[in-house]
């Protein structure tokens, strides 16, 4: 993964990211609850970046470890839940995590699975997990078709980006997960999720993609441009809905 820098590559966009990144549906839990996932239930949260994905499965009544190993995205989680008993953040990479083996009863990864060499965890996962354990992996899939702001932003990204597609074709499909989880594979669901934001919360949300060009970069301003454009051509009393689609596997993979 060292041609995206995928532990780097965030650092210098935390505030955006606090500020403006979708959080996840509360279904999502219950769906796992429904598959005998229990509140006292362990949570690592690997790749946890700012701890939005941790704050889900704290609200739901889990102990959280939150795995990261970007330091400002770490600190970042721990300034956010400092306050909550049940978590605590450690610096480790999903493929070495440092956990005691069979100390973890859910491993979450959130969004950020297409960074992580994929043989490698499912050998570290199967360490860390208990004998009860399962593995939990899902993400936002942002919609890219139903309406023209959707529809404009998609082409905004890929005029403007860097690296758009590069990260883009990262993420798996749901064959491609079926067959990481392999014999111990227990479905997938799907929840309809989203934003609505107004344009300094668009602005925000773009600029905390790391393939969004910084101040400085040729790409920069015309980039803003086009997004006050999009913005004022499909506003509606001053927002836009950013639509997601949050698709959630789980499963507990083959060693």
């Amino acid at each position: 993964m060292n041609d995206l820098r995928s532990t780097e590559r965030f650092s210098d966009r935390v505030e955006d990211y606090v500020r403006y990144r979708p959080d996840y549906p509360r279904a999502l839990v219950d769906w796992l609850h429904g598959l005998g996932v229990d509140p006292d239930w362990v949570v690592a949260d690997v790749g946890a970046g700012t701890g939005i994905s941790s704050k889900l499965f704290l609200d739901a009544g889990h102990r959280v470890v939150a795995v990261e190993p970007n330091a400002a995205m770490r600190a970042a989680a721990e300034r956010w839940l400092a306050g909550e008993e049940r978590f605590r953040a450690v610096d480790g990479s999903a493929e070495a995590t440092g956990l005691d083996g069979g100390s973890i009863d859910l491993v979450v990864v959130a969004q950020a699975f297409h960074w992580f060499d994929m043989d490698k965890v499912r050998a570290e996962f199967a360490r860390i997990l208990s004998p009860r354990g399962l593995v939990t992996v899902f993400w936002n899939s942002r919609r890219l078709k139903g309406t023209p702001f959707l529809e404009g932003y998609e082409r905004l990204l890929l005029e403007y980006g860097i690296d758009y597609l590069g990260v883009a074709e990262r993420y798996t499909d749901d064959d491609t997960m079926a067959r990481w989880f392999g014999q111990g594979y227990r479905g997938m669901a799907s929840f309809p999720h989203g934003q609505k934001l107004d344009y300094e919360g668009l602005l925000g949300r773009l600029m905390s993609s790391s393939y969004a060009p910084k101040a400085g970069h040729p790409n920069h301003e015309p980039m803003l441009h086009a997004l006050r454009s999009l913005f004022e051509a499909t506003q509606d009393e001053g927002t836009v809905d950013f639509d997601y689609d949050t698709r959630v596997f789980a499963g507990r993979p083959d060693a």
